[in-house]
C-alpha cells in the first residue's frame, strides 16, 4: 500500500491551505485598513467562496479516497483525535464562507466573486442578523487558526520529533512505500 495521499488528494490539500492563509490574512489585514478596504474585501470574498468549492469537492473526495495508514507511531487514542481534528477542521473550512456569504447578505450588500459574478443573497437585509454573522466570522476564524495550529503541531510533533515522515503523506517528490 502507498504511503502517501493521491495526487488529487495532495493538491486539493495545499490549494485549500494556500487559500486559507490567504483568506485569513487578508480577512485580519482588511478589518485595519482604509484605503484599500473594498479591494480586500472583494478578493477575500473570492478567496471564501473558492475554499467552499474546494472543500466540497475535498470531501467528495475523502468519501472516494482510501486514505493510506497512519505510521506505526500513531496510536488508536491518537488516530481518533487526528481524524475528530480532521472533521472539525471541514467543518470550519465549510462554515466560514458560508457564514461569511450569509454576513455580506444581510449588510444588503452583493457577494461578488472574481470581480464579475454576483452570488445570490442567502440572508435577508437585517442589521440585527449582520451584527450577529459578523461576530460568528471572526470567532470561526480564531478557531480555525486554533485547529490548524494543532494540525500543523502534529505533523511537526510526527516528522521532526517521531521522525515517521507523516508530512510526506501530503507532499510531493520522491514516492515512498512501505
Amino acid at each position: 500500500m502507498t504511503t502517501r495521499f493521491p495526487v488529487r488528494s495532495r493538491i486539493l490539500h495545499w490549494a485549500t491551505a494556500v487559500l486559507v492563509f490567504a483568506g485569513l490574512l487578508i480577512g485580519f489585514t482588511m478589518v485595519n485598513s482604509i484605503g484599500s478596504y473594498a479591494a480586500l474585501v472583494a478578493v477575500h470574498m473570492t478567496i471564501g467562496i473558492t475554499i467552499l468549492a474546494i472543500v466540497v469537492v475535498r470531501i467528495v473526495n475523502r468519501f472516494t479516497t482510501t486514505p493510506p495508514n497512519w505510521p506505526p507511531t500513531v496510536g488508536r487514542v491518537e488516530g481518533k483525535v487526528i481524524s475528530n481534528l480532521e472533521r472539525v477542521m471541514y467543518l470550519l473550512l465549510l462554515a466560514q464562507p458560508v457564514v461569511g456569504w450569509a454576513m455580506v447578505s444581510a449588510a444588503g450588500r452583493p457577494v461578488v466573486v472574481f470581480g464579475a459574478l454576483a452570488l445570490p443573497r442567502i440572508a435577508p437585509f437585517d442589521d440585527g442578523l449582520f451584527f450577529v454573522l459578523r461576530q460568528a466570522h471572526s470567532v470561526l476564524a480564531y478557531l480555525l487558526v486554533v485547529v490548524i495550529a494543532a494540525h500543523v503541531s502534529i505533523i511537526l510533533l510526527h516528522t521532526v520529533t517521531l521522525r515517521d515522515r507523516m508530512l510526506s503523506r501530503m507532499t510531493f517528490g520522491r514516492r515512498t512505500r512501505s
